[in-house]
């Protein structure tokens, strides 16, 4: 393994949250068999101060989990020079076959840590702990998760040796390979621009409609999910070539790096932000009816959607700037 603070650093973190995470959820199944609210039992009360205790120790831990998914693209990154053939984070990625499925753990992690985030602050809003059991069924799907990653996180780096010849970026996106990647990459630029524009006005209107008028609760969640996948696939076909101003360079971390002013995570922390914001309003819609959180969950679905709107609309702004700015151009 590679001494290197940032990896130390993640090693722990996983388990400490990995085991906090574990803990919570068996604190969960005993809320979920034994929670009842009217109850003035001895366990009754004990369950509300567990609860108010797990609660608050999660939420930092997973607020961390959330930094954690840079962290790891800092980390990697960094180390690129280390391995022969690495020019950024793709190479030290693809030095062993655990360095992608990280990186996805990683991504859905945040994602899904932050709407757990969102419900319990509503739930702490609420008298009567409304959302005590969603949440935690919540939680249920969200540990195995965290476990994985945590094990993935581990194998990627105990396996991690400098000797190896790994793969550049220029590889992985080129039309010579096969994955996803170079399928995205291979996409015809103008029309993803079309679509990528498109859907990013849909998802601003529809946020702008339902911020001022409540309507349209359902629509602008799901546009939020769309405009995330689509954002990504922009990125890679479109977007990162005029940052480069090379015709053929689609890799999406190398934008992380110096030589860019690091205007990758500025991108990919305002596009996450956006989409967990975005979601987290679809996820509060089932419970604005209920008595204790009538208020509370109208005003937090606005907050919301209201920093999901502007963190769209800086993404699209930096993703922008070069394609009007720069002398680059692209041909048909």
């Amino acid at each position: 393994m590679i001494l290197h603070p940032g990896i130390l650093s993640l090693l722990i973190s996983s388990l400490l949250v990995g085991g906090m995470v574990l803990y919570a959820a068996a604190c969960g199944i005993a809320i979920l068999r034994g929670w009842d609210i009217s109850s003035g039992s001895e366990r009754q009360l004990q369950l509300e101060r567990k609860t108010y205790l797990v609660s608050t120790i999660l939420g930092y831990l997973l607020f961390f989990q959330l930094i954690s998914l840079f962290l790891f693209i800092y980390t990697v990154d960094d180390i690129c020079p280390l391995f022969t053939g690495a020019m950024c984070a793709v190479g030290s990625l693809t030095v062993n076959p655990f360095g992608y499925p990280v990186l996805l753990c990683k991504t859905a992690t945040f994602i899904l840590a932050g709407l757990w985030l969102i419900l319990n602050y509503a739930d702490s809003r609420g008298y009567d702990y409304p959302l005590i059991r969603i949440k935690y069924r919540f939680l249920l799907l969200l540990a195995p998760l965290v476990v994985v990653e945590a094990v993935l996180q581990w194998f990627y780096f105990l396996q991690l040796h400098p000797d190896v010849i790994t793969s550049c970026c220029g590889s992985l996106f080129s039309s010579a390979n096969e994955s996803v990647a170079a399928e995205i990459a291979a996409l015809p630029a103008f029309p993803m621009m079309a679509v990528f524009y498109g859907v990013m006005l849909l998802t601003l209107v529809s946020g702008v409609v339902f911020y001022r008028s409540g309507k349209g609760g359902w629509l602008f969640p799901l546009l939020s999910g769309i405009a995330f996948v689509v954002a990504i696939s922009a990125v890679i076909s479109f977007i990162s070539l005029y940052f480069y101003e090379l015709p053929t360079h689609h890799c999406p971390f190398c934008i992380l790096q110096k030589e860019y002013l690091y205007v990758g995570y500025p991108l990919y922390i305002l596009l996450l932000v956006a989409t967990v914001s975005g979601l987290g309003t679809g996820l509060l819609l089932p419970f604005r009816n209920i008595a204790s959180l009538v208020d509370t969950v109208p005003q937090l679905s606005r907050k919301l959607t209201l920093v999901s709107v502007l963190s769209y609309l800086l993404f699209t702004v930096i993703a922008s700037w070069p394609i009007v700015f720069s002398s680059f151009t692209l041909k048909n």
